[in-house]
């Protein structure tokens, strides 16, 4: 792209370019490529113009090297992405807003006051009937106000008057429908899926499409490591879906044929054809505005009351109208009232400002789904939060290496290394990551790796066989056995992580231990959140117990899993029966324990739940204070 640069400060450049004119689509396609680019933080583009100004971090010869690469034709797309962007729509409402004030004083300094009498008149028309309608609901409200004010002023012959009226009115109502469609329009486009063609599979082809053509019943091929654009039923195949974006399990699942998938999920082994249940293309767009259309129903008391509070107000500015008449017999003086009115004021800025506040949440990646919402936030005492990826880093990390075989940790994560690059799963690169992380270089003197799907792997090393997978995979199909002496230890492997085996020659040699590790952020996060008024912090996950239970005793208040891991907990102190549900023994022998001195021994299960976090991992130690210091705040209370 050829350029010239208008001006520039440090980190921030404003290019002109070289071109001469700029469609909508071509915009929006440049507007795609900066945002995609790693060195730029932000980027405005005026398409009247040909202005773009660009924020960016790193060197300037990186920053111009950027725009220099784009082209048009080089840049990829998703059509979605094209078709609902928001700028044609920017545009349209830019035009009206300046179509209507150039209109409106164009008409008063070009046109003769008889023609301008006229049109006043005619445009009065619309303002007298929804006065006129709202009379005959037998209400007083903003609608009759705007009608008298414009009807009295044109029977005057103030035709001045009733024309400033009308385009004070008519900037309103523009400014209301162009803040609220864009509001709308950001948060759905930050919701969407931007996939823009699939393969289908058509008698024994796969044949690439645009995602919209995509109809319900339509076979579609999933390779491994893209995204599932649809919900859907496998039908062929076998891989592992990433579902972390809608259940918060950081492990993937294993689908077979017969098992549901869902939009935004990702396959990261194997490969599937879905059977689609329902378009995700346009469709999907279409039910997530509708989502937020329903939502913005949804008002604020604010803005509910500033509604009532407006119409209230009209019959009282009759009232001071006609006294000021009754007192002055000056028309003018009266009328003056009625054009004084806030009501009307009053009605418009409110859902405008809860709008631009929603809106402008959105540019922070906060989703805010009514004023009602957005109000009550003032309120809360309790906030919630999901697991994977907002407490923790959505990566899962090699925690430990467990030997079961005499050999060395490094040795046996130098062998796990050696077999799991070959494969794009996270499991594998977290175990890589580890392996690298230690220097722990290694030789392909392993033969050719055998990959099933879902299960794990299979090689050889100098004459010896080596698996690595599930527990299924080497306990069950496999039929590898714990080395004599090393079933105490196995029975002992912590809970808060999910587990990788390999065994050698049928015998297991290691238990990787895999964790999501906490966001070294999220415990100053809470502590802050603490201060600001919120009382209580929840984990809500559809993660397991024991992963869940590792990090709530961390940063939060109380954890609710799949709701039996924190049951339990209170059931070994009671000494009932251990089952996860709260039933008849349970709450007896809940009632029967005084309240106090039972909060105190929970207290100190959770205290001694993070001390052994520390025994186990020393690096945590740092940690241990903040730790107690917030399961000592929560103070009892009868």
């Amino acid at each position: 792209m050829r350029f010239v640069i208008k001006h520039e400060i440090k980190g921030r450049l404003r290019v002109h370019i070289l071109q001469s004119r700029m469609s909508f689509a071509q915009a929006d396609t440049l507007q795609y490529y900066l945002d995609g680019q790693s060195n730029i933080v932000s980027a405005k583009i005026q398409e009247r113009t040909l202005d773009v100004t660009v924020v960016y971090t790193g060197s300037r010869e990186e920053a111009l090297k950027t725009l220099e690469n784009f082209t048009y034709q080089g840049t990829e797309v998703p059509e979605n992405y094209l078709a609902n962007s928001g700028r044609e729509m920017n545009r349209e409402y830019k035009d009206q807003l300046i179509n209507k004030v150039v209109m409106h004083y164009g008409i008063r300094l070009f046109l003769p006051m008889d023609i301008r009498s006229v049109i006043t008149t005619v445009k009065s028309f619309k303002y007298l009937w929804h006065g006129v309608k709202t009379l005959a609901k037998g209400k007083i409200e903003v609608p009759v106000l705007d009608a008298t004010a414009i009807g009295v002023s044109v029977l005057r012959g103030d035709y001045n008057t009733a024309a400033s009226v009308m385009f004070l009115l008519g900037i309103g109502e523009i400014l209301e429908e162009w803040t609220h469609k864009k509001s709308v329009g950001d948060l759905a486009r930050s919701m969407s899926l931007n996939i823009d063609k699939v393969w289908v599979v058509s008698d024994g082809q796969e044949i690439l499409v645009p995602s919209t053509s995509i109809k319900s019943g339509d076979l579609v091929r999933i390779h491994m490591g893209n995204v599932i654009p649809f919900d859907g039923t496998v039908t062929d195949g076998e891989g592992m879906v990433n579902q972390a974006s809608l259940t918060g399990e950081s492990v993937p699942v294993r689908k077979i044929p017969g098992g549901t998938v869902y939009a935004g999920t990702v396959v990261e082994e194997g490969e599937l054809t879905i059977c689609v249940k329902e378009n995700g293309g346009s469709s999907k767009y279409e039910k997530i505005m509708t989502m937020i259309e329903e939502s913005e129903k949804l008002k604020s008391s604010l803005e509910g009351k500033a509604e009532h509070l407006a119409d209230k107000l009209v019959p009282y500015t009759f009232l001071g109208t006609g006294l000021v008449w009754l007192f002055t017999r000056n028309v003018t003086k009266a009328l003056s009232v009625l054009m004084v009115d806030f009501s009307c004021a009053l009605k418009l800025s409110m859902p405008l400002a809860v709008l631009s506040a929603i809106r402008e949440a959105s540019t922070y990646e906060i989703t805010v789904k009514g004023g009602k919402y957005l109000e009550a936030m003032a309120d809360a005492t309790t906030i919630v939060f999901d697991k994977t990826g907002t407490l923790t880093k959505a990566q899962p990390t090699v925690a430990d290496v467990i030997s079961f075989n005499g050999q060395s940790a490094d040795e046996l994560l130098r062998i796990a290394a050696c077999l799991e690059e070959h494969f794009p799963h996270s499991m594998a690169k977290a175990v890589v990551r580890e392996a690298a992380s230690k220097e722990l270089v290694h030789e392909e003197l392993h033969t050719k790796v055998e990959y099933i799907v879902a299960h794990g792997i299979s090689s050889t090393l100098d004459g010896k066989k080596i698996i690595i997978g599930s527990y299924h995979f080497v306990f069950e199909d496999e039929q590898a056995q714990i080395p004599e002496g090393r079933q105490e230890l196995f029975d002992h492997l912590s809970e808060e992580y999910s587990h990788l085996y390999m065994a050698i020659d049928g015998k297991l040699a290691a238990v990787i231990c895999i964790e999501d590790p906490l966001r070294e952020e999220a415990p100053e996060v809470i502590r802050q959140l603490k201060n600001l008024g919120i009382s209580k912090v929840v984990m809500m996950t559809g993660d397991s117990d024991r992963i869940a239970k590792s990090i709530a005793n961390i940063v939060v208040d109380w954890v609710w899993a799949s709701g039996v891991h924190g049951i339990k907990q209170v059931q070994k102190i009671l000494g009932v029966e251990v089952d996860g549900i709260v039933g008849r023994k349970t709450l007896a022998a809940l009632n029967s324990r005084p309240a106090d001195p039972l909060f105190h021994q929970i207290q100190a299960a959770r205290i001694a739940f993070v001390e052994n976090i520390v025994r186990r991992k020393p690096s945590q130690r740092k940690f241990l204070r903040g730790w107690k210091n917030r399961i000592l705040a929560i103070k009892f209370e009868p």
